[in-house]
C-alpha cells in the first residue's frame, strides 16, 4: 500500500518552488508526483489567451463514480516584495519555533498540501471503493488576472461531461484561529474608469480653455456620497471606493484637457454587476456633464444558503479544533466565483494573518489540524454519500 502523504513535506517542497504568477516553477509537477501512486488520474494543461501569459493546470481525480468531491485551490504566489525584509529564504521552506516559513504558506500551498494528505489518509482507510469519487482542481492563475486557471478547467471538465457535486476551496480564510470561519459566499467586484474631456489652455485665460477638473469632481462626489444598500442577513452592505484621480499635469499655469479617476465597488447579492453599472450610469447622468466610463467585472457576488453542505464543513472544523465557524461572506474574491455556477461551493483554508506579507507562515499544528479537517470532510460526505 502507498505511503500516505505527509502535509507538512509536500507543503515544504511546493513552496520551494519559486511559482510566482504565471510561473509553474515545478509545483504542479511535485504535487502530481505525490498523488499519481495514491491511483489519482492527472491531466495537466496550458491555457492561453492573447494579451494574457500562458497558465498551467492541473486536475486529478480518483474515481469515475459520483458525487464527486473536488478540493479547489492554486499554487501560484505573489512576488516576495522586498526580499531585504525576509528574515528568511522566501522560498527555503524553513521550519523555525513550530512554524513553516515561505511565500505561500498560508495563501495556500499549506492547503494544498493537506488536500492531498487528507485524500492518502482517507483512501488508505477506505480504499477506492469509497462510493464516489474525489478531484483535485489546481490552478496556476488565482493570483493573476484569473483568466487561463480555474476558469477553463471547469469549461475544460464540461466539454468531457465531467461534474462536480461539491467543493471545497482551501483559501486562507480565518482571521485569528484555525476554525474562526468558513466563507459560503463572497461580494462581487467592480471597477470603473471615469474619463472627462475639456480643452486645454492657459490659466490666465480660462474663457479660452475647458477645464474638464470642476466636472470630475461633481461626478466623483456624486459616487462617493452614493449609498447602495444597507446589507442583507448573510453580506455586510455594498460600497464604492474612489481609488486614484489623474491628470498628469505638471504645470501650474495650464488648465489640463482631460481628467480621468477610477472606483471599485464591491457588491452583495442585492445587485448584479449590470445593474450596479446601470444604477453607477444613472447617478452620473444626474450629477450632469460629459463623461466616458468604461467598467470590468472580475467576479458577481454569490451565496451558498447555509443548509446540508455547510453542516458538513461546520461539523469537521468544530470536531477538530473546538470551535464552530462563523458562516461568512467578507473579504475580496476568490476562485470560487467561477466555480459557484458548477455545484455548492465553501471555503475554508488556513489562518491568514501573513498571507502576501514578508516572513509569510503558517503553523504547524495548524498545518496538521487542517488536514484532519478535509479528511473529516470527505468521511461525512462519502457516508452521506451526496450533499445537495
Amino acid at each position: 500500500m502507498t505511503a500516505a502523504i505527509d502535509a507538512l513535506d509536500l507543503a515544504r517542497a511546493l513552496i520551494r518552488c519559486p511559482s510566482v504568477t504565471p510561473a509553474d516553477a515545478g509545483a504542479l509537477g511535485v504535487l502530481e508526483r505525490a498523488l499519481t501512486p495514491l491511483g489519482f488520474a492527472c491531466h495537466r494543461m496550458t491555457f492561453r489567451e492573447n494579451g494574457t501569459p500562458d497558465v498551467d493546470n492541473l486536475y486529478a481525480r480518483i474515481g469515475t463514480a459520483e458525487p464527486n468531491f473536488c478540493f479547489a485551490g492554486h499554487t501560484d504566489v505573489v512576488p516576495v516584495g522586498n526580499e531585504k525584509g525576509w528574515t528568511v529564504d522566501p522560498f527555503g521552506a524553513e521550519t523555525i519555533d513550530g512554524a513553516l516559513y515561505g511565500r505561500g504558506a498560508s495563501d495556500m500551498k499549506g492547503a494544498v498540501a493537506a488536500f492531498a494528505a487528507a485524500a492518502s489518509r482517507f483512501l488508505a482507510r477506505r480504499g477506492s471503493d469509497f462510493g464516489g469519487s474525489i478531484s483535485l482542481l489546481i490552478t496556476g492563475d488565482e493570483e493573476g488576472p484569473s483568466i487561463n486557471g480555474t476558469k477553463k478547467v471547469l469549461g475544460w471538465l464540461n466539454e468531457r461531461g465531467e461534474r462536480l457535486d461539491a467543493c471545497l476551496v482551501g483559501e486562507p480564510t480565518n482571521p485569528m484561529e484555525l476554525g474562526d470561519m468558513i466563507k459560503i459566499g463572497r461580494r462581487g467586484s467592480l471597477s470603473g474608469w471615469i474619463t472627462v474631456s475639456g480643452v486645454q489652455g492657459h490659466t490666465a485665460y480660462p474663457h479660452l480653455a475647458d477645464n474638464p477638473l470642476p466636472r470630475l469632481v461633481k461626478l466623483l462626489d456624486a459616487l462617493a456620497t452614493m449609498s447602495l444598500d444597507h446589507g442583507t442577513d448573510h453580506f455586510q452592505p455594498s460600497n464604492l471606493q474612489l481609488t486614484t484621480i489623474d491628470v498628469g499635469n505638471a504645470a501650474t499655469n495650464v488648465i489640463p484637457g482631460e481628467a480621468r479617476a477610477a472606483f471599485n465597488a464591491r457588491f452583495n447579492d442585492l445587485h448584479t454587476s449590470e445593474s450596479l453599472i446601470r444604477r453607477i450610469r444613472e447617478r452620473l447622468d444626474q450629477a450632469g456633464g460629459g463623461y466616458e466610463m468604461t467598467t470590468q467585472v472580475t467576479g458577481e457576488a454569490f451565496l451558498t444558503p447555509p443548509g446540508d453542505f455547510s453542516a458538513l464543513l461546520t461539523g469537521a472544523v468544530e470536531r477538530v479544533t473546538g470551535r464552530r465557524p462563523e458562516l461568512s461572506t467578507t473579504g475580496g474574491t476568490s476562485d470560487a466565483r467561477f466555480i459557484k455556477d458548477h455545484c455548492p461551493v465553501a471555503e475554508f483554508g488556513l489562518v491568514g494573518q501573513t498571507m502576501h506579507k514578508t516572513d509569510e507562515w503558517v503553523s504547524l499544528a495548524d498545518l496538521a489540524a487542517l488536514t484532519d479537517i478535509y479528511e473529516a470532510v470527505l468521511d461525512g460526505f462519502f457516508a452521506a454519500r451526496h450533499v445537495r
